[in-house]
This record gives structure tokens, sequence and C-alpha cells, in this order.
């Protein structure tokens, strides 16, 4: 199976804080496969968000992320990430813990199968 296939329209999915998220950090789903959990989010931190009491994250999928805008910093590398700027991490790749004092707004792809 796949993600569901669906012409242009206005999401409709309410936006909800993930399981383990910090306060601040909210995802809307776009397209998620139900079978392999594949998914398509929009994801926001809000102004003032810091995710440093969940400390360095790894996934067990692939993810990219597009950051759409405002801006976030990653404290374990010490460096800012602006609108415009992309990601591709394989699973287990060690990001994070993020601070976004203005707010950040990004296009996030997760795939637990090899692209």
């Amino acid at each position: 199976m796949s993600r569901p296939q669906s012409e242009f329209h206005r999401p409709e999915a309410p936006w909800r804080q993930p399981a383990g998220a910090v306060d601040g950090v909210w995802e809307q789903e776009l397209a998620v496969d139900p079978v392999s959990g594949d998914a398509t989010v929009l994801q926001r931190y809000e102004p003032g968000t810091d995710t440093s009491a969940q400390g360095v994250v790894r996934h067990d999928f692939f993810e990219e992320v597009y950051i759409l805008d405002g801006a976030f910093t990653d404290l374990s590398l010490g460096e800012t990430f602006t609108a415009g700027m992309y990601a591709y991490r394989h699973p287990g790749m060690e990001h994070g813990p993020w601070v976004s004092a203005e707010g950040v707004r990004m296009l996030v792809l997760r795939t637990y199968t090899a692209p």
C-alpha cells in the first residue's frame, strides 16, 4: 500500500501534539499509509519552543525535512537552520535537541522502507 492518492485540497486534519513531544510542537497529517506508517506531515514549533527535555532524537525511519518558514537551532551542532533549507536523515541519525525563538514550520516526510 502507499499513502492515499489525492488531488489538491485544503488539509482538514487537526493540528495535534505528537506523542512524547514537548509543549509547543504540533503536527498536521497530510497523508499516512496505515500499513507501513509512511507519512507526510506539516510540523510546527511555536515561538519559544525548546526540546532540550527530549534530548537527542533518533528515528527508525528515513526522514526528509524542508523548512517552509521560520528558523530553529540544533543545540548539539550549534547551528541555526532557516526557511528553504532541507535535511535527509537515515534511520538512527542523531539530531537535536532544538530551540526556536521565532517559531518554525516544516514539511516532513517519514518513510519506513528504503526509498
